[in-house]
């Protein structure tokens, strides 16, 4: 059903895809939008290796809310700084498309231990996080993006 990469020999182990959606803090999560438009967003997120989901914390309403009412199918992308080999110029860049569908979760349990996880990839200031919840937690609903499809591809920015 998904595409494969054409150039087979820039396509990064899925190993390295999970560590990457791991280790970074943020990418750009893609929605079906108005008028068959995409609509594209950066979003902070985690990966849960226990259910092999991507989790994002966003408010109660707004459009990307509205798309994935009305598709729950998505995209999400995520990349790294890169690197430069040494005596080189160009960047060395890896980046993981996940394609997936969204359920909507507003269980208040579930948004905090999520959004608690989350806030730790930024801070380990449990008293800026306990806040954060106590004044934004009912206003917060969280994204389960289940991957039907990952892949990642390394590329050299030459």
């Amino acid at each position: 059903m998904f595409r494969e990469l054409v150039r087979k020999n820039r396509q990064v182990p899925q190993e390295e895809c999970i560590d990457l959606l791991t280790k970074e803090k943020r990418g750009v999560l893609s929605v079906n939008g108005d008028n068959g438009y995409p609509y594209a967003t950066p979003m902070n997120h985690i990966y849960h290796a226990e259910d092999g989901c991507i989790y994002f914390h966003c408010g109660k309403i707004g459009h990307r809310l509205d798309a994935l009412k009305r598709s729950d199918k998505v995209s999400f992308c995520v990349f790294e700084q890169g690197y430069r080999n040494e005596g080189e110029w160009a960047y060395n860049v890896r980046s993981v498309v996940v394609f997936g569908r969204v359920e909507i979760i507003d269980d208040m349990n579930k948004i905090v231990c999520i959004t608690t996880e989350l806030c730790r990839k930024f801070t380990s200031d449990e008293a800026y996080i306990r806040n954060e919840i106590a004044n934004y937690g009912e206003a917060t609903l969280l994204l389960k993006l289940t991957p039907e499809h990952i892949c990642g591809k390394l590329v050299t920015e030459a």
